[in-house]
């Protein structure tokens, strides 16, 4: 059995109780999702390769088209890890779309710290090969308003935002030593934020200094994971509609791609997921592992439950930013 059908079967046998929909037969899709109006659609398909992720975005972008000048937000990865995003996969859709491939700084030191070390990662990192590459915080910052944040109303995120009509949301689902897991949420918003916004959100509206990253983790765990949907709105109410998400589950370590030394992953891959709603999107993504082989999914299971990384998802929905029930559409032929 190849991988595309070793996926398959284990869609087959998960039932997919995920979304409280059965699926019994993955070759009469129509039939077996009847679509519940109201909810929120998020694609899937077990096809990771450049075909499968032009494909996915296709279907996905059918009611929605990214205008004009469009940034392609990734993890560019720390040096050393080896778990982002394969520009080999990437490469079609970016370069369909002429995309900005775009990365911010981070808030702790490292190799991507400031913007010409980040810059070098870009190229050692492959994305330089198929894409303009910008670090948009090379400028500075500038600010983005969330009057509904109770932590924080405004997110500092990289001055060179203002250059993009359009994002899509790309991102490595996997685990995270801080906020549970990451998808589209934390992509959009630790991932947009400036070195000094990945700060003002790690401390809930404590500080945007650099100098001291350890200042973090005397933050209130839910504060700042409510901090982190607090500043992924302020990207939705700035870009509107002007927004597409995206997510790849393989590799999926229990660690960030911010990690230089990520744990291996234990799980299979299972496949790349895509909505017009991050909120489905990143909940689909954790059903997904939750329906998985419990043994090979346990570590990733603990690393999510053991940082409460689902109060993002719940806070997220209640702020309005998306909902957690879902219609899954397999795109599969």
């Amino acid at each position: 059995m190849d991988t595309h059908d070793s996926r398959r079967s284990f869609l087959k046998q998960s039932a997919f109780a995920i979304g409280a929909i059965a699926l019994s037969d993955l070759d009469n899709v129509a039939s077996a999702f009847a679509e519940t109006p109201g909810q929120s659609r998020v694609y899937f398909t077990t096809d990771i390769s450049s075909a499968g992720l032009l494909k996915i975005h296709e279907v996905v972008s059918e009611n929605r088209t990214l205008p004009g000048k469009v940034a392609v937000k990734l993890h560019s990865g720390e040096p050393g890890g080896h778990h982002f995003p394969d520009p080999a996969i990437i490469k079609n859709l970016v370069q369909s779309l002429n995309g900005t491939i775009v990365e911010c700084n981070t808030a702790y030191p490292g190799g991507r710290f400031d913007a010409a070390d980040h810059q070098q990662v870009m190229v050692d990192h492959g994305f330089a090969d198929i894409a303009p590459v910008d670090i948009m915080d090379k400028k500075g910052s500038i600010r983005l308003p969330f009057p509904k944040g109770k932590h924080i109303t405004e997110d500092y995120v990289g001055a060179n935002f203002v250059n993009y009509d359009s994002f899509l949301i790309l991102s490595h689902f996997k685990g995270h030593q801080m906020g549970g897991f990451g998808g589209a949420i934390k992509n959009m918003s630790i991932g947009i934020a400036s070195g000094e916004g990945k700060m003002w959100i790690h401390t809930a509206g404590g500080t945007t200094s650099r100098d001291d990253f350890s200042v973090c983790f005397s933050t209130p765990q839910d504060h700042f994971l409510e901090s982190m949907a607090e500043a992924a709105g302020a990207i939705m109410n700035s870009l509107g509609e002007n927004l597409v998400y995206i997510n790849l589950m393989n590799n999926l370590s229990i660690d960030c791609d911010c990690n230089n030394n990520p744990a291996p992953p234990e799980l299979e891959d299972i496949g790349i997921l895509a909505s017009l709603d991050p909120v489905a999107l990143d909940k689909a993504c954790v059903d997904l592992v939750y329906a998985a082989d419990t043994e090979k999914s346990a570590s990733l299971r603990e690393r999510i439950e053991s940082r409460h990384g689902m109060h993002t998802l719940d806070y997220a929905e209640q702020l309005g930013l998306g909902s957690q029930t879902y219609t899954m559409v397999v795109i599969d032929s």
